[in-house]
Parts: C-alpha cells; structure tokens; sequence
C-alpha cells in the first residue's frame, strides 16, 4: 500500500492511520485545529482535503454519517484514498478528485449539513510560488480562491447549515465580507496564538449559512507554554503521545 518515501502515521487523537509523504505537502497544525473546532453531524464536505487528515479526524470524533473529501491534485486525492481504503472506511469517507468549483455537477443545492475547509492561505500573486507544483496549489490560489470556496459553500449548505474554516488573521476583512455576500453569518471566532503573549497566526471560524447576526468571540487557543511545551489543550487535542 506504501509507495516511496512515504510512512503510516496514527491521525492523531484518533485510532485511524494515514498515509504520508514528508517530502511532498502533508498536513499541519491547522487541519488538526479545525477538525477539532468543527461539529459535524450528516453529511460532510471537505473542500481542499489534501490527504484526508480532517475527514478523518471528522469521523473519528462525531461518527457523522458521511464525509466527501474533495481534491483536485490527482497523486494527494491517490493517497487520500489509500489511507480511506487503510482504515476500512470507503462507506463513510469518499475522496472525490475534481475541482471544487465542479461540485454543482453532482450534488444538489441546499443537500449538506457541513463544509469545512483549510482552504491556500496566500493571495495569487501575493508571495513567491514555490517550484513544487504540490506546494503551491496547497499554499497559494492557483486552484481556487476565497470565493470560489464560500460560493460553492453556499450552493452546498442546507439552510442554517454551518462552515467551517482556518485561515490567517490578514485575511479576516475578506473572509467575513465574502461570507456577508453569500449570507454565510460569521458566527464564532477563535484566534490561535503560538503563545500566551505572542500575536495570533491562525484564525478558526463558525459560519451559519442564512443565520443572524450574533458573532462571538472563544477564548484563543494557545499552542505553547513559556517553556516550549504544549499546553493541556493542545496536548488533549493531539493525544498524550505529543506531549514534550
């Protein structure tokens, strides 16, 4: 089942295995931080799911009924679904390899429960693009942008249905204007700080599709102590097997 250069890791806080390739672009701390931010519940849509790190971890804590992992880039969706295939959960988890702007061709409009999404962080245009094709489509809006991902959540959502997303803090403005338009109301913000006195560099957000106006604030999510090590959520989060 393993190709070269790649390993099975436990997802953590979680039973299940998934297949990873250090060398190519694997998940981080935010896919960790935003399948623990979501509540699912029936029908799950993951847009941008790499290499099914969230529905994964989506699954493993809320048992919803099912999760559609949508990728574009043909070898990250392959590999995806091998670690669907490695756990025994095809039933439950499908990997779909296509362009999430394509979705309207095979779901109905107002038909899911939840979208999440931990969308590329980085404006077309905005950074230097890394040579790696797979570095760049993961980190830069090559594939799809901003609206592209809140458009096709709004077609997706049933009404008072939620979405989920990671993103930076410089990018709040567009994410809650683009949110406003497509009657997506930002209804949660968490803010994720490296450290208790440091300045957050990840944003979590709750959006209710056709709710009403009411944003809150949780406390921010601090990843490390003074001393280096995680802090007790983080350490639950991830399991005892993290903790430094």
């Amino acid at each position: 089942m393993l190709k070269e250069k790649e390993r099975i890791d436990i997802v953590p806080g979680t039973n299940f295995k998934i297949i990873q390739n250090k060398e190519r672009f694997s998940y981080g701390t935010d896919a960790i931080f935003l399948s623990n931010f979501a509540k699912g519940k029936g029908i799950v849509v993951d847009l941008g799911t790499g290499t099914g790190i969230i529905p994964l971890r989506i699954y493993g804590k809320d048992k919803v009924d099912i999760i559609y992992g949508v990728e574009i880039q043909n070898e990250v969706a392959e590999m995806a679904n091998r670690s669907i295939e490695l756990n025994k959960l095809e039933e439950n988890i499908k990997i779909l390899n296509m362009d999430l702007k394509d979705l309207p061709n095979i779901f109905s409009k107002n038909t899911v429960d939840i979208v999440t999404s931990n969308p590329p962080y980085m404006k077309s245009g905005g950074a230097l693009v890394n040579h790696d094709e797979n570095f760049a489509i993961s980190r830069h809006e090559l594939a799809c942008n901003l609206r592209d991902i809140i458009e096709v959540t709004e077609y997706l959502l049933k009404p008072l249905g939620k979405f989920y997303m990671v993103h930076r803090p410089d990018r709040l403005v567009d994410i809650i204007y683009l949110l406003r338009e497509y009657k997506l109301e930002p209804k949660y913000i968490r803010f994720v700080q490296p450290k208790l006195n440091k300045k957050p560099n990840l944003i979590l957000i709750e959006a209710v599709k056709g709710g009403k106006p009411d944003l809150k604030f949780y406390d921010p999510l601090i990843v490390y102590n003074d001393d280096g090590s995680y802090t007790e959520e983080i350490t639950t989060i991830y399991g005892t097997e993290y903790q430094k």
